[in-house]
C-alpha cells in the first residue's frame, strides 16, 4: 500500500460480479479468495478453488470441477488440513502440459507452525495426491515466509519444461517480522513430489528492502521457458524512488538478472482498496510481457497496464484500461488479466462507475475489457457480473474478496467473490471475447444431489443409486463425451459400460440445472 509519497505499487500491503452468473460456492457464512484454472488442451475443463468456511470448524480449501464449460459442477471437495487446529488460505491453481492440475495453498496455525503445500491431481481435479511441502514457517523462522503463494509452471517444451515455481512473502498476521523483507522462490523439478530449498528472488543492488512489509512477487513463465518475477522495492541507495523490479531467469530459477520496470511517486489510493498487481506473459510472443496494477494519478483509482516487447528491457508508459470518465471519483480495484494462446488479452476488475457515491465502500460490479492481438487499444469496457453488489463489511478485511480470469479458445472464464446475497460467495461467468454471454445458469446447492455407484471398478454394468437423473453423461479422463443416457423412471439406474475401454471415467448425473459428477473405473 502506498503512503502519500509512494508509488501506487501496493508497496506496504498486497491483494487480498449482463448475464446470469453461476454460484460456485455454497458455504453458509463465508467463501473467499477464489482461483480458477482452465485445461489448455480442453477449454471445457475448469477447476476452481477457494477458501470455504466450515461451521464449528476452520477454513478449508474447497475445489470443484466442470467438464462442460461451467454449465454444471462436481461436488465440492475440501482439502484436508495437515494438522489439527490448522486453517487454510490463499489457493492458486495451474495445469501442466500433460493435463495434470496443481493446487498450492497455505495451511497453518497463523503463528508459528505451518507451511505452503502442493497437491497434484491426475484426473482433472476430482481427486488429489498426498501433500508435498513447498516451504515451511520453520524454513526461515524469523521471517515466516508462507504468505500469498503463487504457482507458475513451465509448459514451454524447453529445457526446464515441467518446472513448478512457487513464490511467497512474509505474512502480516503472524506477529512482528524483523526487516529486511524479501520475496521468496521455491521450485519442483519432479512433478510436485518434492520442492528444493527456498531462495530469495531479490539480489545485490535489487533488494526489496526494509520499508515494504510485504514485497509480494508475481511470477509467470514465457513461451521460451524464461521465468519472470516482478516485486516492489524501496531502498534509497538503489533508487531514491520506490520501484517495481523485473527479475528474470533463463536457467530454471537458479539465478536472476534485474531491471527497473518503473519508479516514481503518486497520490495514494483508498486504504481499503485491494491493490494487488499482476505479471502476465503472452504465450504467442515470448518477449511480450504485461504488468497490471491499480494506480491513482487522477485522484481515485484506475486499472493501469505497462508492457514490454523485448523481454523487459524497455517498458511502455502506462495505459488506462477502465474507460469511465477520468477523475470521477469512482474507485476501480481487484485487477486480474490473462492472454489466450494467440495473444488476445483480457483484463477484469471490480468497478464502481454505477455507484451513487464515491470511494471504496459503495456498490460494485465486475467489469472487463479485451484487446485483440496486434491492436493498440482496448475494447469498450463491458460488465461481467449481472448484479450490483451492495458493500458489506467483510470486504474491508485483508484478502476475502478476490478474482481470477483465464482465457482459452477466445472464451473468457471469470471467478470472483461478491456479497450480493449478504454473504461473501464465489461466482463464475463465461463469455466470449466481445462480452457475449455463453449460456450459464446459477448452480443449486452442491449437496442437493447424492449418488452411489456400484460396483466400482465395474466390468459390464454400472449401477447408480439415488434420485433418478434426467440425463447421464460419461466422459473420459480428457473430458471427451463417450456416452449419454436419459434416466429411467425408477430409483435405481443401471447402464451398460461394456463397450468402454479400460480406464478412468466421469459420470455426470443431471437434474434440471444441478448436477453431480462422480468417478468410476472400467475394468
Amino acid at each position: 500500500m502506498m503512503k502519500s509519497l509512494l508509488l501506487a505499487l501496493c508497496l506496504l500491503f498486497v491483494m487480498y460480479g449482463q448475464t446470469q452468473n453461476t454460484l460456485v460456492s455454497e458455504g453458509l457464512v463465508f467463501d473467499g479468495e477464489p482461483y480458477l484454472a482452465v485445461n489448455p488442451s480442453n477449454s471445457q475443463h475448469i477447476v476452481v478453488a477457494w477458501m470455504a468456511f466450515e461451521p464449528f470448524s476452520s477454513i478449508a480449501i474447497r475445489t470443484r470441477v466442470s467438464m462442460n464449460g461451467g454449465v454444471s459442477w462436481s461436488l465440492g471437495i475440501n482439502t484436508p488440513h495437515f494438522s489439527t487446529g490448522f486453517t487454510s488460505a490463499d489457493p492458486s491453481l495451474h495445469f501442466d502440459s500433460e493435463g495434470n492440475v496443481y493446487l498450492v495453498y497455505i495451511d497453518s496455525n497463523s503463528e508459528d507452525l505451518g507451511a505452503v503445500y502442493c497437491r497434484k491431481s491426475e484426473d482433472g481435479g476430482y481427486t488429489w495426491s498426498n501433500v508435498a511441502e513447498v516451504i515451511s514457517i520453520l524454513d526461515d523462522p524469523t521471517q515466516k515466509p508462507i504468505d500469498r503463494p503463487w504457482v507458475a509452471i513451465d509448459n514451454s517444451g524447453g529445457e526446464y519444461d515441467g518446472n513448478i515455481y512457487v513464490t511467497t512473502m512474509n505474512p502480516r498476521s503472524a506477529g512482528y517480522i524483523p526487516p529486511p523483507y524479501n520475496p521468496y522462490l521455491t521450485k519442483s523439478v519432479d512433478g510436485g513430489q518434492t520442492f528444493e530449498d527456498w531462495q530469495h528472488v531479490d539480489g545485490e543492488d535489487w533488494f526489496a528492502g526494509s520499508l515494504i512489509l510485504q514485497p509480494m512477487p508475481t511470477p509467470d513463465v514465457s513461451a521460451d521457458g524464461t521465468l519472470h518475477v516482478v516485486y516492489p522495492s524501496y531502498v534509497f541507495s538503489q533508487n531514491i524512488y520506490p520501484q517495481y523490479v523485473h527479475a528474470y531467469s533463463t536457467d530454471g530459477g537458479s539465478t536472476f538478472s534485474y531491471q527497473t520496470l518503473f519508479d516514481g511517486t503518486a497520490n495514494p489510493i483508498d486504504s481499503l482498496a485491494k491493490k494487488g498487481y499482476l505479471l502476465r506473459c503472452n504465450p504467442s510472443l515470448p518477449d511480450h510481457l504485461a504488468f497490471f496494477y491499480p494506480f491513482a494519478p487522477n485522484g481515485d483509482g484506475d486499472i493501469m497496464m505497462r508492457e514490454t516487447f523485448n523481454g523487459g528491457f524497455d517498458w511502455t508508459e502506462e495505459m488506462r484500461v477502465n474507460d469511465d470518465p477520468i477523475g470521477n471519483g469512482n474507485l476501480q480495484d481487484l485487477v486480474w488479466a490473462d492472454f489466450d494462446e494467440d495473444g488476445d488479452l483480457v483484463v477484469t476488475w471490480r468497478d464502481r462507475r454505477s455507484a451513487a457515491d464515491t470511494g471504496y465502500q459503495v456498490s460494485s460490479e465486475i467489469w472487463g475489457a479485451v484487446r485483440m492481438n496486434g491492436e493498440l487499444t482496448f475494447s469498450p469496457n463491458f460488465p461481467i457480473s449481472n448484479v450490483a453488489a451492495v458493500h458489506e463489511q467483510v470486504l474491508n478485511g485483508s484478502g476475502n474478496d478476490f478474482m481470477c480470469v483465464e482465457m482459452v479458445d477466445d472464451t473468457i472464464n471469470v471467478v470472483w467473490g461478491d456479497v450480493r446475497t449478504g454473504f461473501l460467495k464465489i461466482w463464475f461467468q463465461r463469455l466470449t471475447l466481445n462480452g457475449e454471454f455463453v449460456s450459464l445458469h446459477e448452480l443449486n446447492s452442491e449437496w442437493e444431489l447424492e449418488y452411489i455407484l456400484f460396483p466400482n471398478p465395474c466390468l459390464d454394468r454400472l449401477n447408480i443409486v439415488g434420485r433418478t437423473p434426467d440425463i447421464m453423461r460419461i466422459y473420459d479422463s480428457l473430458g471427451s463425451l463417450k456416452a449419454q443416457y436419459t434416466g429411467a423412471n425408477m430409483d435405481e439406474t443401471s447402464i451398460n459400460v461394456s463397450t468402454l475401454a479400460t480406464g478412468k471415467y466421469l459420470l455426470e448425473c443431471v437434474n434440471g440445472s444441478s448436477s453431480q459428477t462422480l468417478e468410476f473405473i472400467k475394468k
